[in-house]
């Protein structure tokens, strides 16, 4: 038994030796918390750092891991959680999509209850174009125009506003689409020299939504 104490003994000096005292540690964010709350004495101690890196390595992990899934309950900062949503609310799920526009669809669904009006439409097609949107109603046709003010072209998931305005406006009335694009007085306004122009390096459908 003696003989064993003096091998562990000399085990841990060689280990000592062999392994210097790390200041760095713990590097873990949880680590360094957890390692703030003990005395001061500990600090040259590399057994009470190495153990505070190992718990707050475990406890990142654990954090991540809750902060990721509390995201899966808001639809704009859901990621894996998305396909939850699409099944609650009858959508197809389609993971081929960029997800910003599946994010989209769902909270364009969610915005969709209630009676029609044009805050509705404005509400439905704001979940998918960020920019600036205008509704205009023309009673007398049975008909009303989106245009999207705030950005110039087509929006990426056109489609899929065209379907939910589908799911949510009356039979009866007809519903247009107006883009902008960059005109030529506004062009003009630039005062761009042909040289500062060429420097553009825009082709015709890059020049259409140039601001």
């Amino acid at each position: 038994m003696p003989e064993y104490r003096q091998e562990l003994r000399t085990l841990g000096a060689a280990g000592a030796r062999l392994t210097p005292y790390d200041d760095e540690l713990p590097r873990s964010p949880k680590g360094q918390e957890l390692f703030s709350y003990l005395p001061g004495y500990y600090e040259t101690s590399r057994i009470m750092r190495s153990d505070a890196e190992t718990k707050g390595q475990e406890m990142d992990l654990l954090y991540t891991a809750l902060n990721e899934t509390l995201d899966q309950f808001f639809v704009r900062t859901a990621t894996w959680g998305l396909e939850i949503w699409e099944r609650e609310l009858d959508i197809p799920v389609d993971s081929s999509k960029p997800i910003e526009q599946r994010r989209s669809v769902v909270e364009s669904k969610l915005r969709g209850g209630g009676i029609f009006t044009g805050k509705m439409v404005r509400n439905v097609a704001a979940a998918y174009e960020q920019g600036e949107i205008e509704v205009d109603f023309r009673p007398q046709e049975w008909a009303f125009t989106i245009t999207f003010v705030g950005t110039r072209g087509l929006p990426p998931n056109l489609d899929d506003l065209k379907a939910a305005i589908e799911n949510i406006k009356p039979a009866h009335l007809a519903v247009e689409y107006a883009f902008t694009y960059l005109r030529w007085d506004e062009l003009d306004s630039k005062k761009l020299t042909w040289d500062q122009f060429d420097a553009l390096q825009q082709t015709w459908d890059e020049l259409e939504v140039w601001k």
